[in-house]
């Protein structure tokens, strides 16, 4: 018998950043993560969806800034130290999340994940792609792609492209 039929592990692994929001674990795939970084100064974007905080200047990059409370209805958030911004890939475009708190990069096995229940997911929880089971916590597992409508991701795009044209 294999190790992992031995341990009932599937042998796929993932591995994730888990985040905290609103008191609430949050986990995206490591793979879609490019980096994480303290909140810095962010600059308003007229017009912007509600959630949208605005711009930052990454390296050179102008970088659209959500805040994930706002998105998900959560209310505002506390401005602590803890805060920061995982910069992710999202259907190829590059994009910073606000967090409450980054808790820690985890390698679970593919079978912690369940498919989210059908009782809970709807049009407006679409982004949810399952819930891992820990051993002391239920973590809410994100489909990045999925956290933006077309028609908002659309509006995003405006909006960054309005701000960042100089007009020539």
């Amino acid at each position: 018998m294999t190790e992992a039929a031995e341990t009932g592990r599937t042998g796929t692994q993932r591995q994730l950043v888990l985040f905290d929001l609103a008191s609430e674990n949050y986990a995206v795939d490591i793979h879609q993560v490019r980096e994480i970084i303290r909140v810095p100064h962010i600059t308003r974007v007229p017009q912007a969806p509600e959630f949208v905080e605005g711009v930052i200047n990454l390296r050179g990059n102008v970088i659209p800034v959500l805040d994930l409370r706002k998105r998900f209805g959560l209310g505002e958030g506390e401005a602590t130290d803890r805060r920061r911004i995982i910069v992710v890939e999202m259907d190829d475009r590059t994009i910073g999340m606000i967090v409450d708190a980054v808790s820690e990069v985890l390698r679970i096995d593919e079978s912690l994940i369940d498919d989210p229940s059908p009782y809970i997911v709807s049009v407006n929880t679409r982004y949810i792609e399952g819930i891992v089971k820990l051993e002391d916590k239920l973590v809410v597992l994100l489909h990045l792609d999925q956290v933006l409508s077309e028609g908002e991701k659309e509006r995003l795009a405006r909006a960054v492209v309005d701000e960042t044209d100089d007009g020539v």
